[in-house]
């Protein structure tokens, strides 16, 4: 009798699909899926690429997923470090028998386990995060079932960070169908966990999805709806908020002063928040100084002072404060930047430089932004260093 591809199923159920809607995507009937699931038969060879960018993962993972599974191995690898910081029998007991076992103390390992996929983030890049990020998100829907009232809500608490962490995970992989999916999933989960922070958090990076679309007005209103909800923003993620309210109202015409205003109200929160807030299990304890001074340098150049954003970009680019790969997506705006202050080499030297991180973090939101560039490139297309960057680009 055939073993069903169990990671299979779950990785369509990530990809936000149904056997229907995956089947109406691919051209195919319903059964069929079905029967892919099902361990009875195998996705044609020509449906492969296409099956593979819908499940948002390679060829090779595609491959491994169509592999006989195994039935006893865990969602969640167990690991010998400090991310299972619980005895390894009690962690398996849980999983197997969840309402009696899993408690405070496994959840918390969940939560470890997302804080050090967190940190390797910006190293990896979405590829390589992605499909352990999924692994901790599905054991957690797949045992708030199970377990106590309780727990539930502590479990469906890190579910909902894991879940809005993945959105973000395919944001930078340019999947907005997927970032989209995830993020209505943990504005769910949260809900239900009274985790009322995290619903103004996911209204934030709802706003930031919409600036990669250039959608002025969607991510303004978002900004403002984050910051005047019903909840009690921590200061780091009020901060970030206030500042993309400055970039929307750059974006829409507002005044110099109105956008300066809001960034200097970023600047107040940003230095109220204690110690206690740059834990790494606190909302936005990313954000820092150099990163709002990025993001301020934006708001310049959408404001009609690309000249101002080179200079801010240059001089807190050159500290290296940031990951690599997001080093790489802020190199790819400073190019767009040069490219609006008239300086076509200094941006493509740039854009070609962030273009090889990119690549290197598999990054499609830098990507995309580099599509940009070259637009802003036009007028010098014929510049063989410009031909060359639009090839590099236009192969990808």
């Amino acid at each position: 009798m055939p073993q069903k591809r169990v990671r299979l199923s779950r990785a369509r159920r990530n990809a936000g699909l149904t056997q229907e809607e995956l089947a109406y995507r691919l051209g195919i009937d319903r059964s069929t899926v079905g029967r892919w699931e099902g361990g009875a038969t195998e996705p044609s060879v020509w449906l492969r690429p296409k099956l593979a960018r819908l499940l948002g993962i390679n060829r090779n993972e595609l491959s491994s997923l169509l592999a006989t599974d195994v039935p006893s191995r865990p969602l969640v690898e167990i690991s010998d470090d400090e991310a299972i910081p619980v005895e390894r029998d009690h962690f398996r007991l849980a999983l197997d028998d969840a309402r009696r076992y899993l408690d405070s103390s496994v959840v918390d390992s969940f939560h470890r386990q997302l804080e050090a996929h967190m940190t390797a983030d910006g190293a990896k890049g979405p590829t390589s995060t992605l499909p352990a990020v999924l692994g901790v998100v599905s054991v957690v829907e797949q045992h708030a079932r199970e377990v106590k009232p309780a727990v539930r809500r502590e479990l469906l608490r890190v579910g909902a960070r894991g879940a809005e962490f993945a959105g973000w995970l395919y944001r930078d992989a340019y999947r907005p169908d997927l970032a989209l999916y995830w993020r209505d999933r943990a504005a769910e989960w949260a809900l239900e966990a009274g985790d009322w922070a995290m619903q103004g958090y996911i209204l934030l990076k709802k706003s930031q999805s919409a600036w990669d679309d250039r959608d002025a007005l969607r991510m303004l209103t978002l900004a403002q709806a984050a910051q005047h909800g019903p909840w009690t923003l921590p200061p780091l993620v009020a901060a970030e908020a206030s500042q993309q309210e400055a970039r929307g109202l750059a974006m829409t015409g507002e005044t110099h002063g109105s956008v300066e205003r809001k960034l200097d109200e970023a600047h107040e929160l940003l230095a109220s928040a204690d110690s206690t807030q740059r834990h790494p299990e606190k909302l936005g304890s990313h954000y820092t100084l150099e990163l709002l001074t990025m993001q301020s340098a934006i708001c310049y150049c959408e404001g009609g002072q690309p000249t101002r954003a080179v200079e801010v970009y240059a001089s807190c680019l050159d500290k290296q404060p940031f990951s690599y790969r997001d080093r790489g997506y802020f190199l790819s705006l400073q190019a767009g930047a040069l490219a609006l202050a008239g300086a076509p080499d200094d941006a493509t030297n740039t854009a070609t430089t962030a273009l090889k991180v990119a690549r290197e973090t598999s990054s499609r939101r830098t990507t995309q932004e580099l599509v940009r560039v070259c637009g802003l490139l036009a007028p010098w297309r014929h510049r063989p260093a410009v031909r060359e960057l639009a090839g590099a680009l236009g192969s990808q």
